[in-house]
């Protein structure tokens, strides 16, 4: 269970001494750290639960969402990146849980498509498959056409392609515009040329 400090205070009041009482139980192991002023119970628990709480407001996107719906191959082990707002520079924490790295995308874009989970007692944000994908075009290097989109969808990303084609193309016309991006953009191009 994730705890701030004031959950700490409030469940530690009978004591003289809470910061000694926090740092006993995290010599003791009771308590991980994961942030300043942030501490989790289980030492076992997926990141996925404490990214939101570590930075925010923010929900996982780009590859580790990606890696979540399957589109690239490759699985993100213990490193949980995540989509911000207004922040105007990426962060990044590391601690005993992975590596947490924050992301601006555009503030009109930031509520859209953004799915709500809860598990095992935890509740976590996620893009969905199409706002990540989203997300992670917005952080890339310009393509300069049709072509090089294509190559970097398949080629450098390692998207499949039949898997690429049964995400929801509405959705995806519906967002790219949104980011005034020239990679999303070229997607919107992408998409109508091969419906």
């Amino acid at each position: 269970m994730i705890y701030s400090f004031d959950d700490l205070a409030l469940k530690f009041r009978d004591y003289t001494d809470i910061k000694g009482k926090i740092r006993r139980e995290l010599q003791a192991g009771k308590l991980i750290q994961v942030a300043r002023g942030l501490y989790e119970t289980n030492a076992d628990v997926s990141g996925k639960y404490l990214a939101g709480r570590i930075f925010g407001p923010s929900y996982l996107s780009f590859d580790c969402a990606l890696a979540v719906y399957s589109l690239i191959p490759e699985a993100v082990y213990r490193t949980y990146t995540s989509a911000t707002f207004n922040k105007r520079k990426a962060k990044r924490y590391q601690n005993h849980f992975g590596v947490f790295t924050y992301r601006d995308i555009p503030a009109a874009v930031y509520p859209l498509g953004i799915v709500l989970h809860e598990e095992n007692g935890y509740s976590y944000q996620i893009a969905t498959p199409e706002k990540a994908l989203c997300d992670k075009l917005y952080s890339l290097p310009p393509a300069k056409n049709l072509s090089e989109l294509h190559a970097l969808l398949f080629d450098d990303l390692r998207i499949d392609e039949q898997e690429f084609w049964r995400l929801n193309m509405n959705s995806l016309n519906e967002l790219a515009p949104l980011y005034h991006a020239s990679n999303l953009k070229l997607l919107g191009k992408l998409i109508r040329r091969n419906k």
